[in-house]
């Protein structure tokens, strides 16, 4: 027996507001979408992880999600030009990541990552 996969949910009053932050600038695709539910990911293959933190490192607050991109600039860049709030970095963390803090459309703490 394995787990196949763990899905983060994030309760909304309007889940059409998720569509500008996780599809359009993320680049996730909608997976699914039942008017009261929509789903946003990748149809390629991804890992399965749960963390559990007491802060998020570097003295900051623990994210409610992380997601690793392929270009932290990149992606840092198109977050501020879609006005998304940053609350830290980007910066080089001396574990080996690359990332920063922006808050979601729904005030949650999203810590953007690329492993260097």
């Amino acid at each position: 027996m394995k787990v196949n996969r763990i899905v983060a949910n994030i309760e909304a009053k309007d889940v059409a507001q998720a569509q500008r932050f996780y599809q359009e600038v993320l680049g996730l695709e909608l997976l699914m979408d039942h008017g009261w539910i929509r789903t946003y990911g990748s149809n390629q293959p991804m890992t399965v992880q749960i963390s559990f933190a007491t802060e998020g490192g570097s003295g900051t607050p623990v994210p409610d999600l992380s997601i690793e991109v392929d270009d932290v600039d990149a992606m840092f860049a198109a977050m501020q030009a879609a006005g998304f709030a940053i609350e830290y970095g980007p910066v080089d963390e001396p574990w080996g990541v690359r990332r920063f803090y922006v808050r979601d459309p729904f005030g949650k703490l999203v810590n953007i990552l690329a492993h260097r």
